[in-house]
């Protein structure tokens, strides 16, 4: 019991920064929390564009062939590589930011 001791009493009297550690707990939280909501308001947008793509795609309006698929995916995928190595590198992983990730998906 003595760790948990340590720790409860860092968290309610600490300081990081000037902050208590209680305080950028939430504030990781909270952006958990609205990073979630994003990425579920980005795959529904997604689904639908890509359910648009498919109709189009069926009725012969746009042609959806494997090598343009593939010609695209060498063009853009390292640059999509890269941003999305950005993101992940400056957003905070802890419990509390995939806690917070997890219910604004859930609920958003």
């Amino acid at each position: 019991m003595g760790a948990i001791d340590q720790v409860f009493h860092f968290i309610t009297s600490g300081s990081i920064g000037g902050l208590p550690p209680i305080v950028l707990m939430i504030i990781i939280f909270v952006v958990g929390l609205i990073v979630g909501y994003l990425i579920h308001l980005f795959l529904k947008i997604a689904i639908i564009a890509a359910i648009i793509l498919f109709v189009v795609a069926y009725f012969g309006f746009w042609g959806l062939s494997l090598s343009n698929l593939k010609s695209y995916a060498t063009q853009y995928g390292s640059i999509v590589y890269q941003y999305g190595a950005l993101i992940i590198g400056i957003l905070p992983l802890s419990i509390g930011f995939i806690i917070g990730v997890i219910i604004g998906f859930v609920f958003g």
